[in-house]
């Protein structure tokens, strides 16, 4: 059992009080966590950080592309789509506070809380809670996804993977394209009812491949029954677009069927002006 004076001791040790993070988290890591997730959030907020996590609902929110945006290496294949219809607005069944259930429990437990703040995306939007919330979610908009770890390396924030692996870590989508590739476009439907073009990461399971060139600058320390490893943002950005402009391949899955690792190798769609 992990228990609360465990996490107050680990932020500590860790270096995290009054910090602007980025939080990956499986609460199962813990074992059993004295209090849940509302335990973690707590300790961080009690600690002075700002938590941003991704709180993203793609599973509700995406449409077909139009016609005139088949865009080539996209990461999709338009003749088996996911998303085959048109969707009328009030089926898409999107709504900026109902996150996926894969985004896990922490992500929910900010989600709730009073003061949070969401970024501006339809699909893919962060959640923030702190003092540093506004300044972090403010960067972020339909075709700047990724744009909250510019701020989050900015202001010497940490980006901590609290018993998860690289696989989840979102920073390494801004780090591709700070490598020269363009990101995924999809369309999804705004609040208004529009349908809206946004920027969304790719596939991500061959990120784990980066773990040796991230290990120089990670802090590993054990909490509870979790490991975490924390990585300063502007260093991680830094070394990962380096590594992927030296190796494109290096991000790939293994999967030799996967579209989107493909596609994403190969430098991203073929984007052009917005219609």
């Amino acid at each position: 059992m992990t228990l609360r004076a465990d996490v107050e001791k680990g932020i500590l040790s860790a270096g995290l009080a009054g910090r602007e993070l980025c939080v990956h988290s499986s609460l199962g890591s813990f074992g059993h966590l004295e209090g849940g997730a509302a335990t973690l959030v707590d300790c961080l907020l009690a600690a002075g950080c700002t938590v941003m996590a991704p709180a993203f609902v793609d599973r509700h929110a995406p449409v077909a592309a139009p016609p005139l945006r088949r865009l080539e290496r996209n990461g999709y294949n338009y003749d088996s789509p996911l998303y085959p219809e048109w969707q009328h607005p009030g089926q898409s069944g999107s709504s900026r506070h109902r996150i996926d259930e894969s985004m896990g429990a922490v992500p929910a437990e900010i989600v709730s809380r009073r003061g949070l703040t969401l970024g501006d995306h339809p699909m893919a939007p962060f959640a923030a809670l702190g003092p540093s919330a506004a300044a972090l979610m403010s960067a972020q908009g339909p075709l700047n996804v990724f744009a909250p770890f510019d701020v989050l390396a900015r202001l010497d924030g940490l980006v901590v993977m609290m018993g998860v692996g690289l696989n989840r870590m979102t920073l390494l989508h801004r780090a591709e394209q700070l490598a020269g590739r363009n990101l995924f476009r999809r369309w999804a439907w705004t609040a208004q009812g529009e349908v809206l073009e946004v920027e969304v990461g790719g596939c991500s399971e061959g990120f784990v491949n980066l773990d040796s060139v991230l290990a120089p600058v990670q802090r590993v320390l054990t909490v509870g029954d979790s490991c975490w490893r924390t990585f300063p943002a502007a260093e991680a950005l830094r070394l990962g677009a380096a590594a992927l402009r030296a190796d494109p391949a290096l991000s790939h899955c293994g999967d030799p069927d996967c579209l989107r690792c493909r596609d994403s190798v190969a430098g991203g769609p073929l984007v052009g002006p917005s219609r």
